[in-house]
């Protein structure tokens, strides 16, 4: 059978999709994509076993067969080749042809009926909508604050906690927390699941800034998320997550606003003879001053000075400044508020422009 398909129409799907294809796996047909032709349709399924994506692609001329073929080299071919081609994709026995211009290429392929395609489950699922630019920036609000590889294997990853008609998502590492939550059109009883790291990234690329809506199905063990031609389907992470209520403080009396831009480059330049290691600054706070002060082994120190509008109580209190740069680089507030209750406590980091978004970081000896 053959298909015959334009280049750009494949382009930017197929490397949707491929981007979950491990490189070396220990089952050889989880580096292949499966490939679907059927009524003018391509439908393109992506697996690592943990999560699935999948995609349809319209307009394309042929008959129906399924396969299953490299990722990598099916993309690499693709994006070598000239603009604006016609592709020409036939299957003969276990070898898929593609013919462009002059171009050809001969692929193995494996059978479509030995891919592991993940199901829904039939668990009770509660169902949410919402517009795919709004999940993209909740998500970009706390994804930094994820830990990668902890061996608390539940830090690896978002909370998505669904509680009457409030979204809440929070990524936390231990060290610092980021919280952010937005109004549902309706309630629901409350429900929550560990999202992993690699769907919260993939999410990120696929989720358009537009005011279409995604359809979120949430189980116990699986969410699936679906929004023009995509569906991803993700288990979820078994585990229990930290309470965030008990990490995010309420009643800081030492407060300052600053422009969150003159705050975040006097970090980046403090930040410059911080410890390598520690990445330790220090915040000196006293009547209507800040410094940001870091020294490091070999006895350098930086120091730099702004001049806010502060009238609580004198405060020196060590951070790791990578945790705080970060949280100024994911807000595009203008300004930003930092609360303290005293020299042994967390720092509070909120933005004017945003009541539902909290970022705590813990305190550190210097």
């Amino acid at each position: 059978m053959n298909i015959q398909i334009n280049r750009e129409t494949l382009l930017k799907p197929l490397t949707s999709v491929t981007s979950i294809v491990e490189k070396r796996h220990t089952l050889p047909i989880l580096s292949n994509l499966l490939l679907e032709a059927k009524q003018n349709k391509i439908h393109l399924t992506a697996t690592d076993l943990e999560m699935q994506i999948s995609l349809s692609i319209d307009n394309v001329i042929g008959g129906d067969f399924s396969t299953t073929i490299s990722a990598r080299k099916l993309l690499d071919i693709c994006r070598s080749l000239p603009d604006s081609s016609d592709i020409n994709m036939a299957t003969s026995d276990s070898r898929v042809t593609l013919k462009a211009g002059k171009s050809r290429f001969n692929l193995q392929t494996l059978p479509a009926a030995d891919y592991p395609v993940m199901t829904k489950t039939n668990n009770q699922a509660i169902l949410i909508s919402i517009a795919q630019g709004q999940l993209k920036d909740l998500l970009k609000q706390v994804e930094f604050a994820m830990a990668q590889q902890d061996i608390r294997y539940y830090l690896n990853g978002l909370l998505l906690e669904v509680n009457a008609n409030k979204l809440n998502i929070v990524g936390t590492d231990g060290h610092r927390l980021s919280f952010t939550s937005t109004e549902l059109t309706q309630n629901y009883e409350k429900q929550e699941v560990i999202l992993p790291r690699k769907t919260v990234i993939e999410l990120i690329k696929l989720l358009e800034d537009s005011e279409e809506n995604v359809q979120i199905e949430i189980s116990s063990a699986q969410i699936n998320f679906s929004f023009g031609n995509i569906r991803l389907i993700s288990k979820v992470i078994d585990g229990k997550f930290p309470d965030y209520n008990r990490v995010i403080p309420s009643g800081h009396k030492n407060t300052f606003s600053i422009e969150r831009l003159n705050v975040l480059l006097a970090m980046q330049r403090a930040s410059i003879l911080s410890n390598e290691k520690y990445r330790g600054i220090r915040m000196v706070l006293s009547n209507n001053n800040l410094k940001l002060i870091s020294t490091n082994s070999d006895q350098e120190e930086a120091e730099e000075e702004l001049e806010i509008d502060y009238a609580g109580d004198a405060l020196d209190i060590g951070f790791n400044v990578t945790y705080l740069i970060d949280v100024l680089n994911n807000t595009n507030s203008d300004q930003v508020t930092f609360s303290f209750a005293d020299a042994n406590s967390s720092c509070l980091v909120t933005v004017p422009t945003n009541a539902d978004y909290k970022y705590v970081v813990m305190p550190m000896r210097i």
